[in-house]
């Protein structure tokens, strides 16, 4: 087992320090190796180690005997006395030097609770941003009192149990010397006041739940799952602290005409089979309107067409992604006698004898595609 340090070493002070100088170490010490505030591995043992040697040198009587004697003086005093000494309660430790530093933290402002809504959106808000009221329940601070929870025009008075602290101590003699306990006052619940008369509107709550309106930005390019933060939109802070913040989770509804692939769109273009054959010019709608594309003859089911900039917004580049046109061509399902009688024909024209007759194919498809249509 290491020997133990001198204990004026542990404080960093000389021999003949005075009180207050010691007091001062020991301040400096316990804040920096204190378990609430240092988590690295020995931290633990080092507050001990302080403390041992504050209790030590700062009692008169036991500093002359530890000034004669050396460890030899008290070590079998300490191994018994921290022995059973509840360690895990650092904080009574720290706030019996410090004021109830610790205590106090625990019941000073806090910040109000986060809140969560869904919201769906179209299509074209997701592509070019939009701006939304919602209406939203959420805890806000009592308009009449303000969160301060006594009557308008009052204050509240000294808790009387405490002294106006929120912490009552009570001081332990042991053989091993004197403790001090420090809990939360149960009368002010740590508050350190008491409201004499409490607000008529929230009946001294301090905090009502009400529906309010909240103005949502929507940015461009967002897609399903996208979450937006508006900062101070969640709910009232306690004892005056911040509020908390509102997270939107965005779904955004399905397209009658459009896919989404990242930040390109895709448009399925149906066309008859004498479009497909002999070109055709038609429009395509797109997000900004409608497109005149122009189809070339003899076009295939699959074929992709290319609409630039008419996607989504790419927050990366700034620009915008793509519209792809991908065609089908469809088959008619059912056809009049005379449709029936132009396909036909067409059919015979282009393998007559073997050989495709491409002139009367083509007169054919004309006719064709008048009665089809575009």
């Amino acid at each position: 087992m290491p020997a133990k340090r001198d204990y004026y070493e542990v404080l960093g002070v000389d021999k003949d320090a005075t009180e207050e100088e010691i007091k001062k170490a020991f301040r400096k010490l316990a804040f920096q190796y204190h378990p609430d505030h240092n988590k690295n591995d020995g931290a633990e043992d080092k507050f001990k180690e302080v403390n041992e040697a504050y209790q030590m040198l700062s009692d008169a009587e036991k500093r002359a005997a530890y000034d004669r004697y050396g460890h030899s003086a008290t070590e079998s005093i300490y191994s018994r006395g921290f022995e059973g000494f509840d360690f895990g309660g650092f904080g009574d430790i720290f706030d019996a030097f410090f004021g109830g530093a610790t205590s106090n933290a625990r019941q000073s402002s806090r910040t109000g609770a986060d809140l969560r809504f869904e919201m769906s959106i179209s299509f074209e808000e997701a592509a070019f941003g939009c701006e939304r009221k919602i209406n939203i329940p959420r805890v806000e601070n009592c308009p009449l009192c303000h969160g301060l929870r006594a009557k308008p025009g009052t204050k509240p008075g000294k808790c009387p149990n405490c002294n106006g602290t929120g912490q009552v101590r009570r001081v332990q003699q042991s053989l091993f010397g004197q403790f001090t306990n420090i809990s939360t006052c149960g009368h002010c619940h740590g508050e350190g006041s008491i409201i004499t008369e409490v607000c008529p509107q929230c009946r001294g709550a301090g905090r009502e739940k009400r529906d309010v309106d909240v103005m949502v930005k929507i940015p461009a390019g967002v897609d399903t799952g996208t979450q937006v933060r508006l900062g101070g939109e969640g709910e009232a802070g306690i004892k005056g602290g911040s509020r908390g913040d509102l997270y939107i989770t965005l779904s955004v509804k399905e397209h009658e005409f459009f896919f989404r692939d990242g930040d390109n769109i895709i448009y399925e273009l149906p066309v008859n089979i004498a479009q497909a054959s002999l070109g055709a010019e038609v429009e395509v709608p797109t997000l900004d309107g409608t497109h005149r594309l122009k189809i070339p003859a003899g076009s295939q089911t699959g074929h992709v067409f290319r609409l630039k900039n008419k996607g989504f917004p790419d927050v990366r580049s700034r620009g915008r992604g793509d519209e792809l046109v991908m065609l089908v061509v469809v088959t008619p399902e059912s056809l009049t006698e005379k449709q029936k009688k132009l396909l036909q024909e067409l059919e015979s024209s282009f393998t007559s004898g073997g050989i495709p007759q491409q002139k009367k194919g083509k007169r054919l498809m004309d006719r064709f595609r008048s009665v089809f249509g575009e």
